[in-house]
């Protein structure tokens, strides 16, 4: 799943505002019984591997994540409004692609984009098997 910001405006950026929409990403009430698997929140936009449960479905699994998210980032910024576009791109993946490996790639998101030279040292990024 890739969510992008409003104009691709970089938000998250700023430590402060990224560790506040990082925090919302694990909040049981916003994720309902989906797992979060891995994830990597870039200046522009978020990376999620989602596992979905059976409770909601992926649309309001995002909503629900892009608004608490926004909430949180917007208390940092002393702002309101979304930060997110309405729209997001997701992929399902079959039952033979290694998510491991889906997880390895989506966090190395920062590496590519040349914003660190090792994926410990960019701090708004998790994965459930490390």
């Amino acid at each position: 799943m890739t969510v992008v910001t409003c104009g691709r405006r970089a938000w998250f950026g700023d430590f402060l505002v990224a560790c506040e929409a990082a925090r919302a990403f694990h909040r049981p009430a916003v994720l309902g019984d989906a797992v979060l698997l891995a994830w990597v929140l870039m200046p522009d936009h978020v990376h999620w591997l989602l596992q979905m449960g059976r409770g909601m479905p992926m649309e309001q699994v995002v909503a629900r994540m892009k608004s608490a998210s926004c909430v949180q980032a917007n208390r940092v910024l002393a702002r309101a409004g979304s930060l997110w576009q309405p729209a997001f791109h997701d992929r399902a993946l079959r039952r033979e692609d290694d998510l491991r490996s889906v997880a390895r790639y989506i966090i190395a998101n920062p590496l590519r984009a040349g914003l660190v030279r090792r994926v410990g040292d960019y701090p708004f990024w998790d994965c459930v098997w490390l």
